[in-house]
């Protein structure tokens, strides 16, 4: 089921190596911006307040524009607040910084491995 998720509508999941030192998100956390290149209101999620496979809509009504996975889980990003499918969606591994997302982001879910 995972592999699917990560295919998701077609957006590659592609980690940028030059960017982490421009996004301050700490280690086991995943973190989420709603303006490009990890700027503007936030949004934190962590092991201890996501539960796992659980679709995590985003605080109040953030739509983030860039994101960093720093978890040591792989974490689908989804365009609808319910992690409908049937909007865009992908799946991201651990250390991956997104200063650009491909799609506005509402929600989040959490996998086990």
């Amino acid at each position: 089921m995972l592999a699917l998720l990560a295919a998701g509508a077609g957006h590659p999941a592609t980690a940028d190596p030059d960017t982490p030192e421009r996004a301050p998100c700490e280690a086991g956390v995943f973190c989420a911006w709603s303006e490009y290149e990890y700027a503007g209101k936030t949004h934190s999620a962590d092991l201890r307040t996501t539960n796992m496979e659980e679709c995590v809509p985003l605080d109040g009504e953030l739509r983030a524009r860039s994101f960093v996975n720093r978890m040591n889980r792989p974490v689908t990003v989804y365009q609808d607040a319910r992690c409908s499918t049937t909007g865009d969606f992908s799946t991201y591994p651990e250390g991956s910084f997104v200063p650009r997302a491909p799609f506005l982001v509402r929600a989040i879910k959490v996998w086990s491995h």
